[in-house]
């Protein structure tokens, strides 16, 4: 493995300038503080944006600080999305203080507005910024770039993906067997440890408030109140010290405790501690993949096929889904699929149904299916976190059960993105484009309403694992769950009444 980068330096095929501006940067008279606009990455370890930020205000001797921007409205995220990312945000905020003295802003509105004008107070020369494969904050990035100053120079990271996704490959991949050598090609060269942040002070200090206070209590109580309908979940800690000790802690951790299990048993629904549990912290930049990836190779020589699989899924997989997001700008209609596959499904699209459903009806988990599908949509709603392999049987059964793939997909992602606590994400659109569109995928024997698209069903899912253990198991979740929100709401009243009786 090739060695570390030389401190506090970035490969140059990490960065790309999406803007050249004309200020200055060499920390003479007129170089501006640069500026850090955190969206992806939300962590203060391991991420190479804010190393790279760092490193160019030391370079300049100038002033350097991270921005927030809270998006009104971002793909219906609900409390259940906001609140895990918002905690995980707070504990950031005091992290960053107290280790790197660096400021930490939080703005809320849209970022096309709120970034550039924040740029304009603080008279910032440089905007560093996450990579991001989705659409809608690539045209935000454009916008910026539009709205900004000629003086400020505005540079993306891929703080998020092993390999760069634009070194790894310039075009739409066609699947993961096209894309893992490309990456394995440049592993050596991406896959190297972090240097430490070193924060050299500036001569000259923030024109605007220093280490800004947010009140965090009363923005989380907020922010929750807005997207109550889908409330949060207890089973996983937010913020970068939990997904460390999810990943490698040394009481079940992943790495330490779980590990030997994940190539048997990965795919059993009803193992799911066999799985990493990685999904939210890697959704919300929380961990980096590339940690995950470096404490994993470690463990290879004792458990090798488990670590392969681990990888093949971490990095290959989720690099993958990346590459479809950004170079397929239909990443989720059925615009974006392959021609046969497109093709396929609109050749069957008016295939007769057994049943039909309503986006309402899938929603309530109202199905005929015998107690399967609708304990894997009970799992969503009510634990934010549907096993892997009844993710692809949960969506080909919406493709079979709605008036026709367009229908299917939409309201498969929908409901991944409303209920999953890693919704949003490029890799629930491909798993939703996998299940429903082919996509990553060959064509299969025709049939009905599928036509070549992969079929599962029902008693597939028997010989695969034992399907009335696992629909116990979310019965018997969901029912724990359901009790301990009726207590919390009663716990609530009782303490609303303390509150205003005038004997207390």
């Amino acid at each position: 493995m090739a060695s570390a980068p030389s401190p506090m330096s970035v490969q140059p095929g990490r960065i790309r300038t999406l803007k050249e501006g004309s200020g200055r940067s060499d920390g003479k008279a007129g170089a501006g503080p640069v500026v850090y606009w955190m969206f992806r990455d939300q962590r203060l370890r391991d991420n190479w944006a804010l190393i790279h930020a760092v490193h160019q205000a030391n370079k300049a001797n100038v002033p350097v600080a991270v921005v927030f921007n809270l998006f009104d409205q971002f793909l219906g995220a609900k409390s259940r999305h906001l609140g895990f990312m918002l905690r995980g945000l707070r504990q950031l905020y005091h992290q960053m203080g107290h280790t790197l003295q660096i400021p930490f802003f939080l703005i809320r509105g849209e970022a096309e507005e709120t970034i550039p004008k924040f740029l304009i107070e603080c008279g910032a020369s440089l905007l560093v910024t996450d990579f991001s494969p989705l659409r809608e904050v690539r045209r935000c990035k454009t916008l910026i770039c539009e709205r900004v100053s000629d003086l400020v120079t505005v540079q993306e990271v891929d703080a998020h993906n092993v390999v760069p996704l634009w070194v790894a490959s310039d075009k739409l991949e066609y699947s993961a067997r096209t894309i893992r050598g490309k990456i394995n090609k440049r592993l050596s060269e991406y896959l190297v440890d972090f240097p430490n942040i070193e924060l050299e002070p500036p001569t000259r200090k923030w024109d605007i408030t220093e280490n800004p206070s947010i009140d965090w209590d009363d923005l989380i109580a907020d922010v929750l109140r807005r997207g109550a309908e889908v409330p949060e979940v207890n089973w996983c800690e937010p913020g970068e010290i939990a997904a460390m000790e999810v990943l490698m802690g040394s009481k079940n951790g992943f790495l330490t405790k779980r590990l030997k299990n994940y190539s048997l048993d990965r795919n059993n629904p009803c193992k799911p501690t066999a799985l990493s549990g990685l999904s939210p912290y890697l959704h919300f930049g929380q961990i980096s993949s590339q940690r995950c990836a470096l404490e994993a190779r470690k463990l290879r020589t004792s458990h090798p096929q488990a670590i392969d699989a681990f990888l093949e899924e971490l990095i290959v997989r989720r690099e993958l889904a990346d590459n479809f997001c950004f170079y397929e700008p239909h990443y989720d209609s059925l615009q974006g699929a392959w021609e046969w596959a497109r093709k396929t499904l609109l050749d069957h699209a008016t295939d007769k149904r057994e049943h039909i459903y309503t986006r309402e009806q899938l929603e309530k988990a109202q199905t005929a299916d015998p107690q399967l599908w609708n304990a894997s949509q009970m799992e969503m709603v009510y634990y934010g976190k549907m096993h892997g392999f009844m993710r692809m049987y949960w969506a080909k059964k919406i493709l079979e059960w709605t008036r026709g793939p367009e229908e299917a997909l939409e309201i498969s992602i929908y409901l991944n993105d409303k209920y999953e606590i890693d919704g949003r994400d490029p890799n629930g659109y491909v798993g939703c484009m996998w299940s429903i569109c082919g996509v990553h995928d060959q064509g299969w024997r025709e049939r009905s309403i599928f036509g070549k698209i992969r079929y599962m069903n029902y008693a597939g899912c028997k010989r695969k694992f034992d399907v009335d253990r696992y629909i116990a198991y979310v019965n018997k979740l969901v029912a724990e769950l359901r009790k301990r929100k009726a207590e919390n709401l009663l716990s609530k009243k009782e303490k609303l009444i303390r509150c205003c009786d005038p004997e207390d």
